[in-house]
């Protein structure tokens, strides 16, 4: 469709110029039903094959670029971002249903993350030398070529930046294929540094899966592709990269345990973070608590604190200052999480509701939930929620906690709860996941410097710190012999 004149409308972004499309899609305000917030433009096959084009010719002159001469030019592309900031942020929160100080984080956490990939990425310029004999060898990275990155609606901006810099300043150039529901501040806050990169180093492209997906992730050109969503999603992003080899990245769901010790320290601070990390973002966040595993004789201690934590809530519209919990992105994703919380109760398991919506126009709501002591083949255990409700499930032994919190097929986070960091470390252990958090979960517990992702089904390699940043290059060894002694 075509969309109205006076409204907002974000276009292509392809080979340093802005593209409009014939077509373009509207995107809905979650918190309003039917409200539209904008509309992205709609890209073709043609449009995204001119993209992948675009960026093929412009990887062999990035690359030739020393990496300190990259990390300077892709740091001075942020430069105008502040000008905006609050437009975008309030966008933001109008398409993804995000309370309003999220969105603000998110822009920032964007800024902050390509700071941090700086940290790392001169390093590059300097090669590692293994001396002779038999061999002198030199060792250094190569850029790997066309780098697309497709990301989720919840962080977008945040997500995206797990890669966006540290790829661009490795050496590769990048399409970014930003989320059907919340395309329009990806656009607006790309579109800084489009208009600052050489033509071609970074381009975008709105639009559906299905038009775009064979083109940024099956094109022969595309050398790497990092995909953050669905285990479906990867596995389908795997099964389009695979006949032409394409490295992939993916960071996928997760069904997080949150492992209470029984000599946790359960004041009203900790209990407040352990109720941030599973509830942020309206539950909508792949490394959120998903299940919490409690010490049977603290079991009604945590569940006071958890209810007197969440007895104000407040549901409503992102913007509204009162509120302190969105909707949920998609009617789609409510019914679904209402579904497993009607499941439980049917299975007559016990579930709490707190807070109000305080909304005056329906939208994606959901109030927060308790389900307590689920049996452990319920769904509301076995899946991913993704959504604001959380089983309770007691535990006589931590034997039987770390095996439950093992027993799953995802491996992205998980978190132990002690006031002993020995005994916090020793559970630790045990725990087949790719990041551990103590006493804290979730986003604001990242170390931005560590390398994150998971193990399962969780996701395949790693995104942030150096590890994140050699993902993105291919080792080239050169190896000169060097004679003997007594010989040439």
């Amino acid at each position: 469709m075509a969309a109205p004149t006076d409204v907002l409308t974000t276009p292509l972004l392809i080979n340093g110029t802005e593209r409009p499309t014939a077509e373009s899609f509207p995107v809905f305000d979650p918190a309003s039903a039917g409200s539209v917030v904008g509309y992205a433009a709609s890209a073709t096959a043609a449009d995204a094959r001119d993209a992948v084009t675009a960026a093929q010719a412009a990887w062999p002159a990035w690359a030739a670029l020393p990496a300190a001469e990259r990390v300077t030019i892709v740091l001075g592309a942020l430069a105008t971002l502040d000008s905006d900031a609050a437009q975008r942020a309030e966008i933001l929160s109008r398409e993804n249903g995000k309370i309003h100080f999220e969105a603000a984080i998110d822009l920032a956490v964007f800024g902050g993350r390509f700071h941090q990939a700086a940290e790392y990425a001169a390093s590059l310029d300097e090669p590692e030398i293994i001396k002779g004999p038999p061999f002198h060898t030199t060792i250094t990275q190569l850029s790997q070529g066309v780098v697309t990155i497709i990301y989720p609606f919840n962080w977008p901006l945040a997500i995206l930046a797990a890669s966006l810099p540290y790829a661009l300043m490795a050496g590769n150039t990048v399409i970014a294929k930003p989320p059907p529901t919340t395309p329009l501040s990806s656009v607006l806050t790309l579109r800084h540094l489009v208009r600052a990169l050489p033509p071609g180093v970074l381009n975008v492209v709105t639009g559906t899966d299905e038009v775009l997906g064979p083109v940024v992730v099956g094109d022969p050109r595309v050398r790497h592709v990092v995909f953050t969503g669905s285990v479906g999603g990867g596995k389908r992003i795997m099964a389009m990269a695979a006949p032409n080899l394409t490295n992939v990245t993916l960071e996928l769901g997760g069904n997080d345990p949150a492992v209470i010790l029984d000599d946790a320290d359960l004041d009203e601070a900790a209990i407040g973070r352990l109720s941030g990390a599973t509830f942020m973002t309206t539950g909508q966040v792949c490394m959120a608590v998903k299940r919490l595993y409690v010490p049977r004789a603290r079991y009604d201690e945590v569940i006071d604190g958890l209810r007197a934590t969440l007895a104000g809530t407040k549901a409503g519209p992102g913007l509204d200052a009162a509120t302190t919990m969105g909707p949920l992105n998609t009617a789609r994703q409510r019914d679904y999480v209402a579904g497993l919380v009607g499941q439980a109760k049917a299975a007559d398991a016990d579930v709490l509701t707190f807070g109000e919506i305080t909304a005056d126009s329906p939208g994606n709501y959901l109030l927060p939930t308790l389900v307590l002591n689920p049996a452990a083949d319920l769904p509301i255990v076995t899946e991913e929620q993704f959504g604001p409700t959380l089983p309770v499930i007691p535990y006589d032994s931590e034997a039987e906690a770390i095996a439950a919190a093992n027993d799953t097929w995802s491996g992205l986070c998980s978190s132990v709860w002690s006031a002993d960091p020995e005994h916090a470390m020793a559970v630790a252990r045990q725990l087949r996941t790719g990041v551990t958090f103590f006493n804290n979960h979730n986003a604001t517990a990242v170390d931005e410097r560590a390398p994150f992702g998971g193990v399962n089904q969780s996701g395949v390699g790693r995104e942030l710190g150096r590890e994140g940043l050699l993902g993105f290059t291919e080792t080239h060894v050169m190896a000169v012999p060097e004679p003997t002694e007594g010989g040439h």
